[in-house]
């Protein structure tokens, strides 16, 4: 009789098994994971974009805060010497377009900037998952006062007197 040589059928299919037992552990894990750099990424943007109001105010003091993409520029496009109102060049055009393509979000969350009140003298940020429970679990908004907030169920925060309202993030 001749020695075979080579794994069986049995011995192959319990190491299938085992390498699906661990990748059964370690997914959810991974995908946990990325939520939370998510969520850290989009608190970093909205501490960025606030900067960004404060500088953008005191550059034109007569006209405000500024919605989002005016915060940045166009993406592709060279930034105007020297800045204006309408292109301040402040933030990555990545962030002010909310993504690439513009509008399809940045690291899994959605980001607006919405100047209100007489002569633009507040503003609303938010950022929002772009798939609440897959891309980010928390939405995120900031008011005039730099203060990050959190919003548990994912959803929109809402208007300015409404994001004031919510919990300052890790409280």
């Amino acid at each position: 009789m001749r020695k075979q040589k080579g794994f069986s059928l049995i011995e192959l299919l319990i190491v299938v098994a085992i390498i699906l037992i661990i990748a059964a552990i370690a997914i959810p894990n991974l995908l946990r994971a990325r939520m939370a750099a998510n969520e850290s990424s989009a608190v970093s943007s909205l501490r960025t974009i606030n900067t960004a109001e404060v500088t953008y105010q005191s550059t034109y003091p007569t006209t405000g805060y500024a919605a989002l993409l005016a915060l940045g520029n166009t993406l592709g496009a060279a930034c105007p010497n020297p800045p204006t109102t309408a292109q301040a060049c402040l933030i990555d055009p990545v962030l002010a377009n909310n993504g690439q393509p513009a509008g399809t979000g940045k690291s899994g969350y959605n980001f607006i900037a919405a100047p209100s009140g007489a002569g633009n003298v507040q503003y609303v940020t938010t950022a929002i998952p772009v798939v609440v429970n897959q891309t980010g679990n928390r939405s995120f908004c900031a008011v005039e006062d730099a203060v990050v907030r959190s919003k548990a169920d994912g959803s929109d925060p809402g208007a300015h007197d409404v994001c004031m309202g919510l919990n300052p993030l890790n409280q």
